[in-house]
């Protein structure tokens, strides 16, 4: 029985990593629609609040997950360092960096997560590490840098100022989201995603809804663009929290943000897809095939080893106090 349902969690990682490469993708598109008419901080606020209902109403209708919820509830240290890193600064750097740069370079900037996910699980968690996963990540953002650079013609209205100003807040939001998913894995992997999630995306919802109500004039904001912020949270930002929470735990934040590298690419594509961008051309899509290449390598099982990608999944051997 075991066995079955180890193969059943290794088959159900390339299914979840793919639906959670499309919903990231269509929410960065969306998110930059939004951010064009509705403040950023307004944005951040709905989505997380709109996610954190779905995600309580899914798990209220569970009974046997009460506990691990109570549990989750209960650790609020935990729960106020998690939902800053991985919702207030996150959000709040990245949707204000889509407002001045748009979302297509702003997913640029976090295609840079694998890296900075990398070494913070090095120098600051002990992670494991070969040679191979570490040109492998190296590839992959080189990649991505280089078709940053040759795709730099596109969308170029964008003065050096808020170049520069939006790079920033993009960067310093990747930065804390590549912390959260550690943190996350420290505090929180030994309870189901479903579980640990509505403490956290609730006090996210308080700090982003706080700084809103502070510094964004609400009544400026229509009902209409109240409803497309709900439906980005419910129907996009909801299942990724669930789908990237669950791979964080199965294969670990180093896998889940090298995945997650490919949404730029797909974000690109779309703007092409809408009318917004010109189509990619060759080198870009050499670029492409190059990223791809890249995350394969960072996030491909070891043969030598069958079990060392598994060290990190099995929640219920994780004590929340250290890496295993």
């Amino acid at each position: 029985m075991s066995d079955d349902r180890h193969r059943r969690g290794r088959l159900g990682v390339p299914v979840l990593s793919c639906l959670m490469v499309l919903l990231l993708a269509t929410g960065w598109l969306v998110s930059g629609k939004l951010v064009s008419d509705t403040p950023p901080l307004a944005v951040a606020a709905g989505r997380t609040g709109a996610s954190f209902l779905v995600i309580s109403a899914i798990s209220a209708l569970q009974p046997r997950s009460w506990p691990a919820i109570r549990a989750s509830a209960g650790r609020q240290r935990a729960a106020v360092l998690l939902a800053f890193l991985g919702f207030f600064a996150y959000y709040t750097g990245t949707l204000l960096g889509v407002d001045r740069i748009g979302a297509s370079k702003v997913g640029l900037v976090v295609s840079l997560l694998p890296c900075i996910t990398f070494a913070i699980g090095i120098m600051a968690f002990r992670e494991p590490t070969s040679a191979r996963k570490f040109l492998g990540t190296v590839l992959a953002v080189a990649a991505a840098l280089g078709y940053a650079l040759d795709d730099g013609s596109a969308g170029s209205s964008t003065g050096t100022g808020s170049l520069v100003t939006g790079g920033l807040f993009a960067l310093a939001g990747t930065f804390a989201y590549a912390l959260y998913g550690y943190v996350y894995r420290q505090h929180m992997s030994d309870v189901p995603p479903m579980a640990a999630l509505p403490a956290v995306t609730g006090v996210g919802t308080v700090m982003l809804g706080l700084a809103a109500i502070v510094f964004v004039p609400l009544g400026t904001i229509g009902t209409s663009q109240w409803a497309g912020v709900a439906v980005l949270g419910a129907v996009l930002t909801a299942p990724v929290f669930l789908i990237s929470h669950e791979l964080i735990v199965r294969k670990g934040p180093l896998f889940t943000s090298a995945v997650a590298l490919v949404v730029p690419f797909l974000v690109r594509l779309g703007e092409w897809a809408w009318g917004e961008a010109d189509a990619p051309h060759l080198v870009s899509v050499l670029f492409l095939g190059l990223c791809s290449a890249g995350v394969w390598m960072t996030v491909a099982p070891s043969r030598s080893v069958p079990a060392a990608e598994d060290h990190r999944p099995v929640p219920s051997t994780e004590t929340g106090s250290s890496t295993p």
